[in-house]
């Protein structure tokens, strides 16, 4: 998609860190911008901030763990907003840091209800309205831990998601192809956001309700990303239809040392086996 102008974004997880952001970049671009969001006062505050600049912005309360929300919204931002021509679905959360084998069922569930199912049932509930748009464009969020994973970082659960909704959106690219449809996984490294809190606080009680958690300690995350940068980042991105969209350029070595251990290890199965072929 080149001509982004009086267009419609929607955007989950809108309400704060990275969702807000894209949301910003699009209303930049003068498109329509739907703020969906767990919290609907979040979702309401960015959609007035928005507002307030000049651009046309609603505001829905939505969990992206029910085909029925996401549905109905659907519907309702299509015809109040003219139609559905990109969509963000980048609602995800994480666990409070901690090795994967200390992590309940409950945990798992919750994690990958979100980041994994939750994408696959906003793309599922859209997709109508964005193949009725002709020519239009999908980013699911996934993470820079989705492509590599870095052992000294205790959020194996996340990542794991991750890992699945890249797998899936390169999948999904493939598919919609023929329908004019431009699929893109945004792969972030550090950004500023609230999602290490919010995420333990706004958890459903199906999944074993709100906690509290212990503050990550000072110094241990590494410096963030402005949620602002993201935005053009993504713009660019659409426009271009890149299918992975990196927002630190810098880590680049590290999943260069990911897939050289990949490639060592199939070079040593070539060397036992002789010729390298498939058997």
């Amino acid at each position: 998609m080149k001509e982004l102008k009086e267009k419609t974004a929607v955007v989950t997880g809108g309400g704060s860190g990275i969702g807000r952001g894209m949301a910003l970049g699009f209303a930049a671009e003068g498109m329509n911008v739907a703020i969906l969001d767990i919290n609907g006062e979040r979702a309401h505050s960015v959609a007035s901030e928005l507002s307030q600049n000049g651009s046309q912005a609603v505001a829905w309360q939505v969990d992206v763990t029910s085909v029925d929300d996401l549905e109905r919204v659907a519907a309702e931002v299509a015809e109040r907003l003219g139609g559905v021509h990109v969509l963000c679905a980048n609602a995800g959360v994480m666990l409070p840091l901690g090795p994967m084998s200390e992590k309940s069922a409950a945990d798992w569930e919750y994690v990958f209800s979100v980041n994994l199912h939750g994408v696959v049932k906003t793309v599922n509930a859209f997709l109508p309205y964005l193949r009725a748009a002709g020519e239009a464009h999908i980013v699911n969020t996934a993470s820079l831990g989705g492509v590599v994973a870095v052992p000294q970082f205790p959020i194996g659960v996340y990542v794991a998601s991750k890992y699945a909704c890249v797998g899936y959106s390169e999948c999904l690219r493939g598919e919609l192809e023929a329908d004019g449809i431009g699929v893109s996984v945004l792969c972030p490294g550090v950004v500023e956001s609230d999602l290490y809190n919010t995420s333990a606080q706004q958890r459903p009680a199906r999944f074993g309700g709100p906690e509290e958690i212990a503050a990550i300690p000072s110094g241990a995350a590494p410096t963030a990303m402005p949620a602002e940068e993201v935005g053009p980042i993504v713009v660019r991105a659409i426009r271009e239809n890149r299918l992975h969209i990196f927002t630190h350029p810098q880590a680049l070595p590290v999943v260069e040392q990911r897939f050289a251990v990949i490639r060592r290890d199939f070079e040593a199965e070539a060397q036992v086996s002789g010729d390298g072929r498939e058997r």
